[in-house]
Order: C-alpha cells, then sequence, then structure tokens
C-alpha cells in the first residue's frame, strides 16, 4: 500500500485542487495523510467535509516540511504502508500517475521514483531530473540528452528533490528520516535522497508518471523573479529562500567528498549571491 504524504499551511485552493486530482487517479489502493500545521483558513475543515477518506494529522503551526513530513511518514509506517510518496499541494497529479508509479515499483521495488513535472499551463516539460557532480560543480538536466522518443520510462539520476517522490519503506528503516534539525524547509529533501545513494539505493526519474507544477506558487521562485534587497536577503537567509546560504554550506559539508568540498562552496555560494542578481 502506497501512503500519501503532503505537510499543508494555509493554502485551501491549492489542497482542494490536489485531492480532487488523487480522486481522479486510475487505481484506489493508497491511502492519503495531510499533515495540516496549523492552518487557520479552513483548510481541514474543508477536507474533513469534502474528503472524509483523507487522513488528517493536524499540528500547531511550529513546524516546516521537513518535519511535518516525518510526522507522516511515520504514521505512515505504523499503519503498514509499503510505500511512503511525498507530493506537495501545489501539483496535480496526471489521472493515470499512482499507476504508473506502481507499474514501474513492480519492476524496480527497491528503487526511489521521482515524477517527471510539467507546467500546469503550458504541459511543457520544466523537470526530469538533474545529476549533480561535485567535482565538476555542475547540476545536469537529464532531459538535456534525451530524444523525443526516449522521455519514457526510467531514467536514473544521483539526487531527487521530494516533490512526487516514492519510496520504499526500508529506506527509512535504513537510513532514518529527513533532517529537519539541519534543513527545516528545503534542501532536507535532497540531503535525504543523497543518503540513500550511500547506502546503495536507486533514484530514477519516472517518465511516465507526470504531475503538474504551478511553479509561480513557490516562495522560491517569487523571491528570485522579484528582485530587490529585501528579497536578496530573503533568499539568503530566512526558511521560505531556495538560496538560504547556511543550509547549502550544512548540505555540502554533509554531502560533498572533502577533496571537492572547497571549490564545491565557492561556486555555490557565488551563485547563490552573485547569481541572484544575473539570472532570470
Amino acid at each position: 500500500m502506497i501512503y500519501i504524504v503532503t505537510p499543508v499551511f494555509n493554502r485551501i485552493k491549492f489542497t482542494e485542487n490536489f485531492l480532487k486530482a488523487l480522486e481522479k487517479q486510475t487505481v484506489k489502493n493508497f491511502r492519503t495523510i495531510i499533515v495540516d500545521d496549523g492552518s487557520t483558513d479552513g483548510t481541514s475543515e474543508m477536507i474533513e467535509k469534502h474528503f472524509p477518506d483523507v487522513i488528517i494529522l493536524k499540528e500547531s503551526g511550529d513546524l516546516w516540511w521537513a518535519e511535518a513530513t516525518n510526522i507522516g511518514v511515520k504514521y505512515a509506517i505504523k499503519a503498514g504502508a509499503d510505500y511512503v510518496m511525498t507530493l506537495n499541494d501545489d501539483t496535480l497529479p496526471n489521472n493515470d500517475y499512482i499507476e504508473m508509479m506502481i507499474y514501474w515499483s513492480k519492476k524496480m521495488p527497491n528503487a526511489l521514483l521521482g515524477a517527471l513535472a510539467l507546467d500546469h499551463k503550458t504541459n511543457k516539460i520544466i523537470f526530469g531530473g538533474n545529476n549533480i557532480s561535485f567535482k565538476n560543480r555542475t547540476i545536469t538536466p537529464v532531459i538535456n540528452n534525451l530524444s523525443e522518443a526516449e522521455k519514457h520510462g526510467l531514467h536514473e539520476v544521483n539526487f531527487f528533490p521530494g516533490r512526487g517522490l516514492l519510496i520504499p519503506i526500508n529506506v527509512f528503516k535504513e537510513i532514518g528520516y529527513y533532517d529537519s534539525k539541519n534543513f527545516p524547509q528545503t534542501v532536507a529533501d535532497l540531503d535525504f535522497t543523497h543518503r540513500a545513494v550511500r547506502a546503495g539505493y536507486k533514484i530514477f526519474c519516472n517518465y511516465d508518471a507526470k504531475i503538474k507544477m504551478y511553479e509561480e506558487a513557490s516562495s522560491n521562485t517569487y523571491l528570485k523573479r522579484n528582485k530587490s534587497v529585501k528579497n536578496f536577503i530573503l533568499h539568503l537567509f530566512s526558511k521560505k529562500g531556495g538560496g538560504n546560504l547556511l543550509w547549502f554550506i550544512k548540505y555540502a559539508f554533509k554531502n560533498c567528498p572533502k577533496k571537492h568540498l572547497f571549490l564545491f562552496l565557492l561556486r555555490g555560494i557565488f551563485g547563490r549571491t552573485v547569481g541572484y542578481w544575473i539570472r532570470d
């Protein structure tokens, strides 16, 4: 059984549309856990009224993505889950999304499977998995090396975000949960998959399992697109900032080989500071 774990906070419309998309899935052998971290916009009440089969875990509002997800994962494990899927509420899974995840998980039962992400307006692919090279200080999109005919099935990667990631329960039992102490919000998912790879697990982007993304809903996207001194500071130091310097440094020390660490740090800090002003 797959348990979908989704933390939410005050995005009632996104959450409602997300749950409606899950209701349309071509297979039904999954459960949905919503970890509502103190929403004040009626999210939990809406779920209780319109989606009575959804499991709601109500928290006090002092969590962020990583610990809220950990709470959901622990619940799923106690409930007897075989797989956990981490999936954000600002996504719309295609109707056959879970069916395609199940199809490939039967062929690769010990692998972590991520989703192909499409723009919700244009249906164009905006994320198809990346490979990171600490040595070369590069992140290479898998899709760059694929022909149109190859954009299906599984493509191996060496790390992956938590957006639509199917994870065998044994991974959690072996490597533990998300590092919510060092990475309360972003980076926790990437760090988790690095740990999984070091433990011997493979990760693939599943090009047959598609989700649509509201890219503009991301606070990180907002901060980068609306450049200002205030947003620059938030980008580098806030919990909503995708360029959070402290988290990047901790991520590098935890995951980058020591022989490549200095140059990787230098490149990453430069990209988060100077790069903020020169990139779209």
